[in-house]
């Protein structure tokens, strides 16, 4: 971990680790991957405009979101059956953002029941695949309040699963079906064999899908569709607003790219949002995350407008931030620190990008994330006069109790 220079390096580094058919799981997208490559290539048409001569010897990315103060901007997005990148990686993420001082959200599609996640990292999250039956919503409401989480994120985007077709060719899918090209691949990796795949046999036997519902689910290899995200496709504001009525605790709504549909997660009383596009694994040819944020935060002035998809850099995340976010989540960067070297890796990996912020916040004249605003960027296509317009219209904006510390 210690040559490792960026996100980019763990990348390549995991791609020796992980067999073929996981490593495309992590990496892959929906269909042609379009909605992939937008979200890293739409960073590159926002500019940075640095101010010289500030005073930037002491720096801060301290940051409170929803009552407390994290250490970062920068948490761990849900990621889905991360144990199959290394052994109890559900708990070992839940281990990472606890040490770097920022939240986790764990995924509805994990393989470690939520209470023990709970029991890892007190302030960690939940996010939920929820069906439109409400009778088995109310009782998953229930197990997350008892377990003490009291921030519930709910992924929208998904009404059915998309194709991803990197995943169909490696022979890797959720449920998973053993295969000869995952017998293969898994023989190819001797160390993820033994320190991932045996090991979690002996300690724990064949992982089950712990928290879609507010009983265990089946094994991970013999899954029903009834487990996987199923019922969703009938699911509609009514059902949250139904369910902001039966939950005492932080709603997110994650999965949003139109203004107006920020606007009613605000209606109907949701705590924030999170702009995503699933990090490309949903509709393909979907706008890219960064590309969709101005115009939400513009839609729900002083709410909570978080993010996510494609950040690998520090200045990503200043750029996101410099926009209107309070906030950046990141999944594939995490789960390649866990892959190489579980919580450690994870933790490491949060480091990086914690590096680079802090180095850049400096180069940029900019003494903390919370004085980052509309004036420290431009969009490429804009003009210089255009650029300063948007600039002395957004740049004073606030978020009441989302805010630096």
């Amino acid at each position: 971990m210690k040559r490792m220079l960026s996100i980019a390096d763990l990348e390549q580094a995991v791609r020796r680790r992980l067999p073929p058919g996981i490593f495309g799981y992590v990496v892959g997208g929906s269909e042609d991957e379009a909605s992939l490559r937008a979200n890293r290539a739409g960073f590159e048409q926002w500019q940075f405009l640095p101010r010289p001569l500030v005073d930037v010897s002491t720096r801060s990315q301290q940051t409170k979101l929803f009552g407390k103060t994290w250490d970062s901007p920068v948490g761990i997005a849900p990621m889905g059956v991360a144990s199959v990148c290394r052994f109890d990686g559900d708990r070992a993420l839940a281990r990472a953002a606890a040490r770097a001082g920022v939240p986790f959200i764990l995924s509805g599609a994990s393989t470690t029941a939520l209470e023990q996640v709970a029991a890892e990292s007190p302030d960690a999250w939940f996010q939920a695949y929820i069906p439109s039956r409400r009778e088995v919503i109310l009782p998953l409401l229930r197990r997350v309040a008892a377990a003490g989480i009291d921030t519930l994120v709910v992924t929208v985007d998904v009404p059915i699963a998309s194709q991803r077709e990197m995943e169909i060719r490696n022979g890797f899918s959720v449920p998973l079906r053993p295969s000869v090209k995952l017998l293969l691949g898994g023989l190819s990796r001797p160390r993820w064999l033994l320190e991932t795949f045996a090991r979690t046999l002996l300690a724990q036997g064949i992982p089950h899908f712990e928290n879609f519902t507010a009983t265990r689910g089946n094994a991970i290899v013999t899954a029903t569709s009834g487990d996987h995200r199923a019922g969703r496709a009938a699911l509609c504001w009514d059902d949250m607003r139904w369910l902001r009525g039966h939950w005492a605790g932080k709603l997110v709504i994650k999965g949003i790219l139109r203004p107006e549909d920020a606007r009613h997660a605000q209606a109907i009383g949701a705590d924030g949002v999170i702009v995503s596009n699933h990090g490309g694994r949903q509709l393909d040819g979907a706008i890219a995350s960064i590309d969709a944020l101005p115009a939400v935060v513009a839609a729900v002035p002083g709410f909570p407008v978080m993010i996510d998809g494609g950040f690998r850099r520090g200045t990503d995340v200043l750029k996101a931030l410099a926009l209107g976010a309070c906030f950046v989540f990141v999944g594939r960067p995490a789960m390649y620190g866990l892959a190489l070297d579980g919580a450690n890796g994870a933790q490491a990996a949060l480091g990086l990008l914690q590096k680079e912020i802090d180095l850049n916040l400096a180069l940029l004249g900019c003494p903390g994330t919370a004085q980052l605003d509309r004036s420290y960027v431009r969009h490429a296509s804009e003009t210089p006069l255009a650029a300063a317009s948007a600039r002395s219209s957004l740049a004073s904006q606030a978020l009441p109790g989302v805010q630096a510390a």
